[in-house]
């Protein structure tokens, strides 16, 4: 209320009338660097974003829009319930920049000089570092414009002939707008899966006659490099982090794509940019999955939630959720032996379309033990627009009309800890 009421003063402010000292508002002293601090990393030429903001010329044509979406403050999209912990990736505008837009759209949007423009330079191609090393899938996978797309893998070799760290990383789907959500695993020499599979081309776990070969396709315990979904963004860890990728691994990568009626294809990239030493901690990707719930029909808050015990030390970096069409809240915690909750760390009212990551402000040292719970609640009825038939009952698979339960969240160990012993023991507990 004390905002609205803020920005109400700032409009009377802005019309005419208004005491001559009244600073006026202009796009490139006031304006754009909200947009480039704020926006600009979606909305720019080739990212996910349906339009640029970056030229005057741009954010004039979507003035009123700009308006309304900041002060909803549906954009910058931001999910996480404030009064669960500080992120540090956090995008949303402050009371005065909401203000401060409304007055410049109020005012009829002057441009003011350009000489005001803060500088900025944008990359090209990749929101990382220029990257290292650039690995592309061997062949593009050809897309049909309708009907289900079956999980699609190819296997990338590095070539690396020495073990490698990476620091930042990013994957590039060359039609994102097919792109559902990737991972980037790490195949390792010495690791037997899908060492039957083909290399070099697409395949799907389809192929496989062994009824294990399939399941084993979808389940594994490789670390991962990286998840893509949209609005998700690249991994960049501190100076003395990384993310391990041994000499002779080479990248799986895992594609969910979805038909939108129009057929295309893609050849997705991952960029990579190295550490110049071995770091002192490793990052791994760990993950909190309940694959046995089952959503009765019309049910709108349906709880299923998973629990998991560290078996070592780590330092907890961030989290990374992800549900499909009928995905309403998603939540993680630190249990009591118990179960009950000591510490909620994140809540985040769930968005399908912006399926973001969280990362922690400060990272938080947990104790070999510790019992971390994720828990998710979804909306199975007719009021979720997203629905695509409340009639039914929804189980755990691979499509977005079928649902998925995954807490991913990402933890810094000793360089030298081996990820698999590094196995997250969690059990399911699907509940209302």
């Amino acid at each position: 209320m004390l905002i609205a009421f803020a920005a109400v003063l700032l409009l009377v402010a802005a019309k005419p009338g208004s005491p001559p000292n009244t600073p006026r508002i202009t796009f490139y002293k006031d304006v754009l660097p909200i947009l480039q601090d704020h926006c600009q990393v979606c909305h720019r030429p080739g990212e996910v974003a349906p339009m640029p903001l970056v030229t005057y010329a741009d954010a004039k044509a979507w003035a009123p829009s700009i308006r309304l979406a900041v002060q909803s403050k549906s954009m910058p999209p931001w999910f996480a319930d404030p009064r669960y912990g500080k992120f540090s990736n956090d995008p949303s505008l402050t009371p005065g920049q909401i203000a401060m837009i409304t007055r410049w759209v109020d005012a009829g949007v002057p441009a003011g000089s350009p000489s005001d423009a803060p500088p900025k330079q944008w990359p090209k191609g990749w929101n990382i570092d220029t990257p290292d090393k650039v690995l592309a899938m061997p062949k593009p996978v050809a897309i049909p414009a309708s009907g289900d797309i079956e999980y699609t893998y190819e296997i990338v070799p590095t070539g690396f002939t020495r073990d490698m760290w990476v620091r930042e990383s990013e994957i590039r789907p060359s039609s994102p707008e097919h792109v559902h959500h990737a991972v980037v695993y790490i195949r390792p020499p010495n690791s037997d899966w899908l060492r039957s599979a083909p290399a070099g081309v697409p395949f799907v776990a389809s192929m496989f006659k062994d009824p294990k070969l399939r399941a084993e396709a979808h389940e594994t315990t490789t670390d991962m490099l990286l998840v893509y979904a949209p609005g998700s963004q690249p991994d960049h860890w501190p100076a003395n982090m990384a993310k391990f990728v041994p000499a002779g691994s080479d990248l799986v990568l895992q594609m969910h794509y979805t038909s939108n009626g129009h057929a295309g294809a893609d050849q997705t990239s991952v960029g990579l940019v190295f550490a110049k030493q071995k770091p002192a901690q490793r990052v791994l990707t760990l993950q909190l999955t309940n694959h046995s719930f089952v959503i009765p029909p019309r049910e709108n808050d349906y709880r299923v939630d998973v629990v998991g015990t560290l078996p070592n030390d780590c330092t907890l970096l961030s989290f990374f959720p992800h549900m499909h069409l009928r995905g309403k809240r998603f939540e993680y915690n630190i249990l009591n032996p118990d179960r009950t909750i000591e510490e909620t760390l994140l809540r985040v009212n769930y968005h399908f379309h912006w399926q973001l990551s969280y990362r922690l402000a400060q990272p938080r040292f947990l104790k070999a033990g510790t019992r971390l719970q994720a828990v998710a609640w979804y909306d199975n009825s007719d009021e979720n627009a997203h629905n695509p038939d409340p009639n039914v009952e929804v189980r755990w698979g691979g499509q977005t009309y079928e649902e998925m339960m995954v807490g991913f969240f990402d933890v810094a160990v000793p360089a030298d800890v081996d990820k698999e012993k590094f196995f997250v023991r969690h059990t399911e507990a699907p509940s209302k």
